[in-house]
């Protein structure tokens, strides 16, 4: 930004949108770098509060809006930063939790020869499905209300035997805790067991037995998130 580019607009009021913008953008970094981990996230957070300062301090420049307004709308996105990087951590744990149910589920239906695929595996697979769906848009639109395929069904059952929408959510989210539960319970061959006929019950253990230091760290987090989401439903 400078004097040539801008003339007589660039007054004492478009410095300071502009300082107030540069502050935001490296305030922005210092967050990003301690909440988000992965490097291409945080770069791309950057890169995207980046281009938000630049398109207030340009709409300031070509007074679409004025300096006070500017100055507003970066104050306001400054308070949020810590809010929406929670969010952006929440929808990718969810992201990849929905990953995980699909898988969970489709290895529920093949362990089981198909006989827990209908009363578990297809439920587990639609919900991951949903989870996915949700938080996926949800990441890349920047917003925290999107309602998948799945959850508008439990909505519309809820509707139809007379409770609202949020039966309907509170219904969802504890089916899936349910889901996501029982898939951990689950008695599944140890590692290096193998039988050419039949797994005896000592052949087993239960799932969550399997999981490793980082993965039971995943689970915790996922049915975190769920339980996190259930409560919001149920206090409103």
């Amino acid at each position: 930004m400078n004097r040539q580019e801008y003339g007589e607009r660039l007054d004492q009021a478009f410095w300071e949108v502009n300082a107030a913008a540069a502050g935001l953008v490296s305030h922005g970094c210092t967050v990003s770098a301690r909440y988000l981990q992965d490097r291409r996230l945080r770069m791309q957070f950057n890169r995207e509060l980046a281009y938000y300062a630049q398109r207030v301090v340009d709409d300031v420049v070509q007074r679409r809006i004025s300096p006070e307004e500017g100055l507003g709308r970066i104050q306001a996105e400054s308070s949020s930063l810590v809010p929406e990087i929670r969010r952006v951590l929440e929808q990718v744990v969810g992201m990849a939790g929905g990953a995980s149910q699909v898988v969970t589920g489709a290895g529920s239906c093949i362990g089981s020869m198909g006989t827990l695929c209908v009363v578990h595996g297809m439920p587990l697979i639609a919900h991951g499905g949903n989870n996915f769906y949700e938080n996926a848009r949800g990441l890349y639109e920047g917003r925290s209300d999107v309602v998948g395929p799945v959850r508008a069904l439990y909505q519309s059952a809820a509707k139809e035997i007379g409770y609202s929408e949020r039966e309907g959510n509170i219904a969802y989210y504890a089916a899936d805790l349910v889901l996501s539960g029982s898939a951990l319970a689950r008695k599944v061959p140890k590692r290096g067991s193998w039988r050419l006929f039949r797994y005896i019950k000592s052949d087993k253990e239960s799932k969550i037995m399997q999981l490793g230091g980082k993965g039971l760290i995943f689970e915790s987090a996922t049915s975190w998130l769920a339980l996190k989401q259930l409560a919001a439903e149920a206090e409103q």
